[in-house]
């Protein structure tokens, strides 16, 4: 899903600070910087990750919310049995309306970013992977 790792680090960022991202990359990554070596992508996506969720949890503590109430308390501390798709249907709407006030503002969209099906599909992956994080350490635990 985000490539093969054995790749040369080296070699990909000489690669890409020669040429850039390739055409079309907004399809398939979520920023131009990860795709430069699969190391990268996995590192943006999962940033892009932990940025949602902090947004939502600022949104959150300052009561902010966008078309149905509803808190990130209503999940699990991660949201382990909705999947990324119980994020991403609380911070889509307020993507959106953040979007809207700073063009209202005259500005720049304050999310700029596209979040196609292959990005929601990584997106997941991340999250199963600090599930399964979670889960291991919680397994381990001696109480």
């Amino acid at each position: 899903m985000f490539g093969d790792e054995r790749a040369d680090y080296g070699k990909a960022i000489t690669e890409h600070d020669e040429q850039g991202p390739p055409p079309g990359w907004e399809q398939d990554y979520v920023s131009a910087y990860a795709t430069m070596h699969p190391w990268e992508d996995w590192a943006e996506t999962f940033a892009h990750y932990l940025h949602l969720r902090n947004v939502l949890q600022t949104a959150q503590s300052y009561r902010l919310t966008v078309g149905e109430p509803g808190a990130l308390d209503d999940l699990d501390p991660v949201g382990a049995e909705q999947g990324v798709g119980a994020l991403l249907e609380r911070w889509l709407p307020l993507s959106y309306a953040l979007n809207a006030v700073n063009r209202s503002l005259g500005r720049n969209d304050l999310y700029p970013f596209v979040l196609t099906a292959p990005v929601i599909a990584k997106l997941d992956a991340v999250h199963a992977a600090i599930l399964a994080h979670i889960s291991s350490y919680r397994q381990s635990q001696p109480y």
